[in-house]
């Protein structure tokens, strides 16, 4: 492992967030979700992203977001900025989660060399 966490600044960086969202949470957290994603399309770095929901199927998580950020150094200049974003509008996600009931898987991920 240590090795890849040498190379996450060799290309892509995926932010992967997968929740369990209760039914009577679903149109809160989309709303925030929806909110902050409008803010990371607009930074530089930036490549894509994806809003999943489960349809079918026995896994845990029915709400999967992915974006791909340029690298790790877009990353690292994005974080404050949605920071501060969140705090104008007084938006906490780890209280909305908490308060929400909402149980939450958030890392980082890297492509796996090509074997």
């Amino acid at each position: 492992m240590d090795q890849l966490n040498q190379q996450h600044d060799k290309g892509s960086v995926f932010r992967v967030d997968k929740f369990v969202v209760p039914v009577e949470a679903r149109q809160e957290i989309l709303t925030k979700v929806r909110m902050t994603h409008e803010l990371l399309r607009q930074q530089q770095g930036f490549v894509q992203d994806f809003l999943l929901e489960q349809f079918s199927g026995p896994g845990e998580f029915n709400l999967v977001t992915i974006v791909e950020w340029e690298s790790q150094a877009a990353v690292d200049r994005v974080v404050p900025i949605v920071k501060a974003a969140h705090e104008r509008v007084a938006f906490n996600p780890q209280e909305t989660i908490a308060r929400l009931g909402v149980k939450a898987d958030i890392a980082n991920y890297q492509r796996l060399p090509e074997m």
